[in-house]
């Protein structure tokens, strides 16, 4: 059945610059206080400006808005300013801004992005791994990144090889470089799939049974 609007909520806090959709998974919508994991999704360019529906066209929250989809985490997908890319510092500031006002299990925060939020998957990544448990970048270009830095942290890469926005060379470097510092790289590669490599990947039940069994790597 379809998603309520109780369920998938709009919301703009004052100490977060960025306007976000925000998920509750079904034992949470009474106020239990039991911890949950939780999902941040980031956008692609297509979906920047001011209107929190354009968030709800592609990935979790078009599964949880037009299809009922249930899940097992926090859902939280911001929307980045028109002309902008995505950040790590106001991407910190919503983190910590959500694990101060719901109950987030630390050990379970996991991000994904498409396309322009790939790139903003990566470059979190790269910005404070050590809060992160699994991360899922889908179609992003290359980003510059302190490799080592990502130590094990469990990453699962997905792009279509006939991309022509981004060519897959471009994640085959990320994953080639994290492997190189000793990274912990899973990549997946659509042989007939171009830019849209998002679609399938979303809509398989093995990426969330994967990432529920990652937690942070507290060494």
């Amino acid at each position: 059945m379809k998603a309520s609007a109780n369920v998938l909520k709009a919301l703009l806090r004052t100490k977060v610059k960025l306007p976000y959709l925000l998920y509750l998974p079904e034992g949470r919508r009474g106020g239990a206080k039991r911890k949950s994991p939780l999902l941040l999704f980031l956008h692609g360019a297509g979906e920047r400006g001011n209107d929190l529906e354009q968030v709800k066209v592609h990935g979790p929250p078009k599964l949880i808005e037009k299809e009922g989809r249930e899940f097992p985490f926090i859902v939280v997908a911001p929307q980045c300013p028109a002309d902008d890319w995505w950040k790590p510092e106001p991407l910190v500031a919503l983190l910590d801004d959500l694990m101060g006002r719901h109950a987030v299990d630390p050990e379970r925060v996991y991000v994904t992005g498409l396309s322009m939020g790939g790139y903003g998957t990566w470059a979190l990544a790269g910005t404070c791994p050590e809060r992160l448990a699994a991360v899922v970048p889908i179609c992003g270009p290359f980003a510059w990144l302190r490799f080592k830095q990502l130590g094990r942290l469990p990453v699962w890469c997905f792009h279509g090889a006939m991309d022509e926005a981004v060519p897959v060379s471009e994640s085959i470097r990320m994953v080639r470089f994290l492997r190189a510092a000793g990274g912990n790289a899973r990549f997946t590669v659509y042989p007939d799939a171009g830019h849209d490599a998002w679609t399938e990947t979303y809509a398989n039940a093995e990426l969330y049974a994967w990432l529920l069994k990652q937690r942070r790597d507290r060494r």
